[in-house]
């Protein structure tokens, strides 16, 4: 009896080390692959003629967009001005104070010259799921076929997750690597973009 227990017991021990060892292995898998995917969409300009161009929102300053979100307006209305696409969404709401980061987008590109009614700003969402939600129901209202996402190259990956998701047809350009003052760290980017897709795909958030 007690050599039969004896051997129970290693045997459970061997298959708890061969499970450990399968998800050791299916996680460093997961993370190459998720990594290769962040990497690869952060570099890979995507735009074509297309129905409009959708720029995910970032910090503004009272009224006034913070570098990053300048970035990202200025390389939308760069690709507005090759004639891409004849629309432009802004996305974001509220940053914390009177204004939202579509209707600081709108301004700013408004300032650059775009007509009033080729923006379209959207001022509620708060997150990047808020805002892909948000997208989608104005892609459905205005009969959009293609939009082109524009954000921080390591931030396209899970967008473009997110939208197709939603049904949405989409290209992505990152905006032009630019040297930002107090811009977050490339590493702490992008490990919060990893755990972000990965909490998404287990239905964590």
């Amino acid at each position: 009896m007690h050599a039969r227990r004896k051997d129970a017991r290693r045997i459970l021990g061997r298959v708890a080390l061969l499970a450990f060892v399968a998800l050791l292995l299916a996680s460093l898998a997961w993370t190459h692959w998720v990594l290769g995917q962040i990497q690869y969409w952060s570099t890979h300009n995507e735009a074509a003629s297309s129905d409009a161009i959708a720029v995910f929102g970032a910090a503004e300053y009272d009224g006034r967009p913070s570098p990053v979100l300048r970035a990202r307006l200025n390389h939308a209305n760069q690709l507005y001005r090759h004639n891409l696409a004849p629309l432009i969404i802004t996305l974001g709401g509220n940053g914390g104070d009177q204004y939202s980061e579509g209707g600081v987008g709108q301004s700013y590109l408004m300032g650059l010259g775009v007509p009033e009614s080729d923006i379209i700003a959207e001022t509620e969402s708060t997150t990047t799921e808020e805002s892909v939600a948000q997208l989608a129901i104005i892609a459905r209202a205005n009969h959009l076929q293609r939009i082109i996402l524009v954000s921080d190259g390591d931030h396209l990956f899970r967008i473009r997750a997110l939208c197709k998701a939603a049904g949405l047809n989409v290209l992505s350009s990152p905006r032009p690597p630019v040297s930002i003052i107090g811009d977050s760290q490339p590493t702490r980017r992008l490990i919060h973009e990893f755990l972000s897709y990965t909490a998404w795909r287990l239905h964590l958030r």
